[in-house]
């Protein structure tokens, strides 16, 4: 029987153009991430990632619209707005054009990191403050469009003890929202963590795993989704299964350019959310890097500098259809990491599906479906296999190479205090909090800062002790560490 063709996991596997092109091996097949699939296949992986990710979309329109003082019908407006946004900035990152885009299976939706700046920017000023957030998106969006070649070139100082704490804190940091999505979604309301809720969340955890092992090929890869809806169907008898969102919801419904005024220019937002911008930037970089590992085709400057790129052009975009800025969403490269679905036409497929469901509010009240806490059992699956791929790469960073052990170790437990004690940097300045709020950020941070003290500062190259120092190709280096 003939071998199966392998694919190599270095940087020379991915050529790089100003074309659009695909990767080929000897056989003459092309890498997973650059095949398509059947019609069908394509839709339903597809529609499996918007499933993972709707919550996480229409999250922050949802906070953001009723602190400035939206009305319930513009709320939902920004959602879809958003949706629309998000499925036009995940086709640059996976089709791209000219160095725009990753073209990796990346999905990018509206990032949480700027809820709290947008709510203190905007707070009670109705109209006003949604134009000067909108304005102060556009000009720090310009400014990562600007940096990003020059901070792509941080991918030297990711070698795999500081990918594999990042990863690994990713996947844990995002734990705590499929926690309170299985709870209900809402701490305010009465039947927030009743047994109904956990219970539900626990039904689906099981009907996912149980697909999982007895299920085979395609419908294997799509346990997630068909878990999703079984255990909608669940909820629908047991009462958490809500149909407004259906009756209300327009069939038809574009997200009109300006829709609530030409935006407004403020020098401390476009500040604030500049910072944001910088958050965004650095978790979507240790985001590349933890996709290009599990897809098997290591993300190097290039590759990241068109990654950021296409974040930071989507976040242009983004207001000018009422959207708001544009980053990584960790939880679908867990559903990668766990389906093995590589093709980033698939998640372009979904791009798809997400602007289909910005322009027809019916169709995206019915993904509205899904009760949060079925939601949440399947995110306990999705997000802990991004946290598995990140201790999967510790295992082979030489951690009994000088100090990288106290690496990971300081690392992890700093990115862990928004997690563990969310009130610890409470009397901090709120400027700051935007950073320290975020565990992956501040763990990143410190990981990249000691590596350097430890691995690079006074040493010599040491491949094995997780060190990528200045002539040293970093994906080589991380492969020597890693097999």
């Amino acid at each position: 029987m003939a071998a199966t063709p392998r694919f190599r996991d270095d940087a020379s596997a991915t050529p790089h153009s100003d074309e659009d092109p695909t990767t080929t091996e000897a056989s003459g097949r092309k890498h997973p991430v650059d095949e398509t699939l059947p019609p069908l296949k394509m839709f339903t992986s597809g529609l499996q990632h918007v499933a993972a990710m709707y919550a996480g979309v229409v999250a922050p329109p949802m906070i953001v619209g009723p602190a400035v003082g939206l009305s319930p019908k513009e709320t939902a407006f920004l959602m879809g707005a958003s949706l629309f946004t998000a499925g036009i900035a995940t086709l640059l990152q996976t089709l791209g054009f000219w160095r725009i885009g990753a073209r990796l299976p990346f999905v990018n939706g509206v990032s949480f990191a700027g809820v709290t700046p947008m709510v203190a920017i905007g707070k009670d000023r109705g109209h006003d403050g949604i134009a000067v957030i909108f304005g102060a998106i556009i000009v720090a969006s310009l400014l990562g469009f600007v940096l990003a070649p020059y901070f792509c070139k941080l991918v030297r100082f990711f070698p795999p003890v500081v990918t594999g704490t990042v990863i690994t804190l990713i996947g844990v940091s995002l734990l705590p929202v499929a926690f309170n999505w299985s709870q209900g979604g809402n701490a305010t309301a009465h039947d927030y963590g009743s047994t109904t809720n956990i219970t539900m969340a626990a039904v689906t955890l099981v009907i996912v795993l149980a697909l999982r092992k007895l299920l085979r090929g395609f419908l294997q890869q799509i346990a997630i989704l068909l878990g999703l809806i079984i255990g909608t169907l669940i909820a629908i008898p047991v009462g958490i299964t809500d149909f407004g969102a259906i009756k209300d919801a327009d069939a038809i419904g574009f997200p009109t350019p300006f829709h609530f005024g030409a935006p407004q220019f403020e020098i401390a937002a476009i500040v604030s959310m500049s910072i944001v911008m910088l958050v965004c930037m650095t978790e979507s970089t240790a985001d590349m890097l933890a996709l290009g590992k599990i897809v098997g085709r290591p993300a190097d400057e290039r590759t990241i500098e068109g990654g950021l790129r296409a974040d930071t052009l989507g976040s242009a975009i983004s207001p000018l259809f009422n959207g708001f800025m544009c980053s990584a969403f960790a939880q679908n490269i867990g559903l990668v990491a766990m389906t093995k679905v590589r093709s980033r036409f698939v998640v372009a497929a979904g791009g798809g599906i997400l602007i289909l469901l910005g322009l027809v509010p019916v169709a995206a009240s019915v993904i509205a479906l899904v009760p949060l806490p079925v939601l949440g059992g399947a995110g306990i699956v999705l997000f802990g296999s991004v946290a598995a791929s990140g201790i999967q790469t510790l295992a082979g960073a030489a951690l009994e190479k000088g100090e990288n052990a106290l690496i990971v170790a300081a690392a992890v437990g700093v990115g862990l205090i928004p997690i563990a004690a969310p009130d610890f940097y409470h009397a901090f300045p709120k400027d700051l909090l935007v950073v320290l709020d975020s565990g992956i950020s501040t763990g990143c941070v410190v990981a990249i800062v000691l590596n350097l003290a430890f691995n690079h500062l006074g040493r010599t190259s040491d491949p094995e002790a997780g060190t990528a120092p200045g002539g040293h190709d970093p994906v080589k280096a991380m492969e020597v560490a890693t097999h």
